[in-house]
């Protein structure tokens, strides 16, 4: 099925990004695997190209875009080029948008210019080693001192973590409070008592830095908070949409790579004396997981532009994250089976989207969490 949504300004965008995606990150993604994490040097290039800073205001050092489409593309050439290491999507999607909304003048003067030229790698630090999808049940405190905030606690899983220079923490500034005391703090590299732990190693997305972040009396000023105290929990349900969408945009992405690559395979694969692509079990594999690929990048597409008007809801977003994640881990496997024992191998990328696939339904919002959220909308 025909997209319709993008135009010769996007497909401009795309050639250009998927351009520096030949050059600067496909011929060494595989050392970064590795080296368990990328390139620096590799963000600075993007910066410089301007594909990190595009949604924000040129005096900045932005480009003014307001528009998810130039988001969409970022992540979909990503997972098309099985990129499942390089951290953009946290820095473009997700941060951007709390420094945009919540950020006051005086803190974008300072973060956004080294942020869009990839000098600033951003994160954001929510999951605790004891505490999941449940947010309101945070222990990282912040205890208001004066000028500054006293910031003792741990993060985990954190995306970006060790090539972090900004983030965005959600930490307790009144810990009796629930949800009503949760706050967003920017803490920044160097400050004393801030440190990172190991990079975690994980099942897949091996050239991604995960680590560990621990808070120790860090100081930091109250010039950091972002938005208003008391307020963090409600800007976190505010941008969870626009996470979803991005995981699902890179899920239903991931699902058209994987398929290419597979039917690529059965056609030049022969077993009894004939391709395995021309056997029924063969055609009727793909053409179900092509089906539900069409499908899933139709939801995709309208959520993109309800997220352009405004009107992307809660429960949209996460419909369209739990149903295209488990498509997406469906039609890995089922690929999978399709090469066989070659499909087992590290050196198929059959195989490494097999390993990068599994953490999508549960970052984000596991399946689970995303179906409570839907079925509280319900009424139920």
């Amino acid at each position: 099925m025909q997209r319709n949504i993008f135009t010769q300004e996007h497909d401009d965008f795309r050639a250009a990004f998927r351009t520096f995606v030949d050059k600067e990150i496909k011929p060494y993604h595989a050392q970064w695997e590795i080296d368990g994490i990328v390139s620096r040097d590799m963000w600075l290039a993007a910066g410089k190209q301007g594909f990190l800073g595009f949604m924000m205001p040129e005096e900045y050092g932005g480009g003014g875009i307001s528009d998810f489409r130039y988001h969409a593309i970022i992540d979909e050439e990503l997972a098309s080029a099985h990129a499942s290491g390089v951290g953009f999507p946290l820095h473009v999607d997700l941060v951007s948008g709390y420094l945009l909304s919540y950020a006051t003048e005086e803190q974008k003067a300072r973060w956004l210019p080294k942020f869009c030229s990839g000098e600033s790698i951003a994160a954001i630090a929510m999951t605790e080693p004891g505490t999941g999808s449940d947010l309101q049940s945070i222990a990282t405190t912040a205890i208001d001192q004066g000028d500054h905030y006293l910031v003792n606690g741990q993060k985990t899983f954190i995306s970006n973590g060790i090539l972090a220079d900004l983030v965005v923490v959600a930490v307790k500034t009144d810990p009796d409070a629930g949800a009503r005391g949760v706050s967003l703090i920017v803490v920044e590299r160097g400050m004393e008592g801030f440190e990172r732990g190991r990079n975690l190693e994980k099942l897949g997305l091996k050239a991604q830095d995960t680590a560990e972040l621990f808070f120790t009396d860090v100081k930091v000023p109250k010039e950091n908070l972002l938005g208003e105290e008391g307020n963090g929990f409600v800007y976190l349900m505010e941008k969870l949409p626009q996470e979803r969408l991005a995981i699902s945009v890179a899920a239903a992405a991931a699902c058209r790579a994987v398929i290419d690559l597979t039917l690529e395979y059965v056609k030049e694969r022969k077993a009894f004396g004939r391709p395995i692509g021309s056997f029924q079990n063969s055609r009727f594999t793909l053409a179900e997981l092509e089906t539900e690929a069409q499908i899933a990048q139709v939801f995709v597409d309208r959520s993109i532009m309800e997220l352009n008007a405004g009107t992307l809801t809660i429960s949209d977003a996460a419909m369209g994250k739990w149903w295209t994640t488990e498509v997406q881990k469906k039609t890995v496997d089922k690929c999978l089976q399709l090469f066989g024992g070659y499909g087992f191998m590290s050196e198929y990328p059959i195989s490494k989207a097999y390993a990068d696939t599994r953490i999508q339904t549960i970052y984000g919002g596991t399946t689970e969490i995303m179906k409570e959220i839907i079925g509280r909308t319900m009424g139920i």
